[in-house]
């Protein structure tokens, strides 16, 4: 039968905790509320974006939408484009439906919030035991390297496995007082005490805890998962002028990683097959219009999920425009001005690209 995690120490490691946090914590805007909302947003934002990033987002997000029910009234296109920069948009847009569901107050319990769009076991935890006071563990990656240290775990942290043993030691620490500031105590040792290479134990308030230090094996945890290699991948944008110099831009449906987003019309360069000619196929498929490619304006390079994009942006003449394109794969086709463009939601991929293009224009 297998061992349940102790708790023998729990009590002395979580007032050890708490005490060098209530000394040391970073001083945080969103520390400062327990309002529900604004604490579920610094979560959103804070997930694959850094602190320095968030503060200021964070503060201009909550200026323009006070309350959830500004943000369920607000036009999903408003949320997005405020997004912009911050990147991994389907967080924008959970938050968006989350609203939408939720109406005037999400709700107090960790199960309850579970239940509502883009809210995972974390963000549902964060909420409930940092704005309500609910005993629920909380474990992001520098909860669970501190956790992995300090009971030696061998399983890859990222694995089903170790997730389910990271988060069974949390739940034994989690005190029955002060839940919320344990849990951000233990990703804040992890953030500045437990970092992942050369930890600084000496000054670690747990340290007699830990079976890494006391075996002196902390470089050997936590075991991570080996991610997938990545991916080299071609892309074709075109950019394509009227009489009045406006772009052609189209709108994602609402699925996929840019949904809801503007862009150039753009596709994958097949194997064997350059920018140029890509770019003439971009405009038959997508928008049923014939062209011919011009120079190469730019090229850009980005990262999506576990691909390594190279986004070569080809300029492009028609014989006779359109003033209405009915574009196969998106919902909207639409020819804008540089500065139309800026006020329209779309990935931080193509508001380089339209900084780019202002830029060429004005030289």
């Amino acid at each position: 039968m297998a061992r349940r995690p102790t708790r023998l120490r729990s009590r002395p490691f979580a007032e050890a905790l708490l005490e060098w946090y209530d000394a040391n914590k970073r001083d945080l805007p969103w520390r400062r509320t327990k309002d529900p909302y604004a604490i579920w947003l610094s979560e959103v934002m804070l997930q694959q974006t850094t602190v320095k990033a968030v503060e200021p987002r964070w503060r201009r997000f909550l200026q323009r939408w006070p309350t959830l029910r500004d943000l369920a009234r607000a036009p999903l296109a408003d949320v997005l484009h405020e997004w912009t920069g911050l990147g991994y948009y389907a967080r924008a847009r959970n938050m968006h439906r989350a609203a939408v569901q939720a109406g005037d107050a999400l709700p107090c319990s960790y199960s309850e919030l579970l239940k509502l769009p883009g809210l995972g076991e974390y963000t549902a935890a964060a909420v409930a035991s940092i704005a309500h006071g609910e005993r629920v563990p909380l474990v992001d990656a520098n909860a669970g390297r501190v956790l992995a240290r300090v009971y030696t775990i061998g399983e890859e942290i990222n694995s089903a496995a170790g997730k389910k043993k990271l988060r069974a030691h949390a739940e034994a620490l989690v005190p029955a007082a002060r839940p919320g500031d344990f849990n951000q105590a233990l990703m804040e040792l992890g953030a500045m005490i437990c970092t992942p290479r050369d930890p600084s134990c000496p000054i670690c308030p747990v340290a007699t805890e830990c079976a890494a230090f006391r075996s002196a094996t902390q470089a050997q945890y936590p075991c991570i998962k080996a991610k997938e290699k990545m991916s080299g991948v071609r892309e074709a944008a075109v950019v394509l002028r009227d009489a009045d110099q406006r772009v052609l831009v189209l709108l994602r449906g609402s699925s996929g990683s840019f949904a809801n987003m503007w862009e150039l019309p753009r596709v994958v360069v097949e194997k064997d097959e350059e920018p140029p000619d890509a770019a003439v196929r971009a405009m038959r498929e997508l928008a049923d219009l014939r062209v011919k490619c011009g120079r190469e304006l730019l090229v850009v390079r980005h990262t999506v999920m576990r691909s390594n994009i190279t986004l070569h942006v080809v300029e492009a003449s028609c014989v006779r425009i359109r003033k209405t394109i009915v574009p196969s794969r998106h919902v909207e086709a639409r020819w804008v001005s540089l500065g139309e463009w800026g006020r329209l939601p779309k990935s931080i991929t193509q508001e380089r690209v339209r900084k780019a293009l202002q830029r060429l224009n004005e030289e």
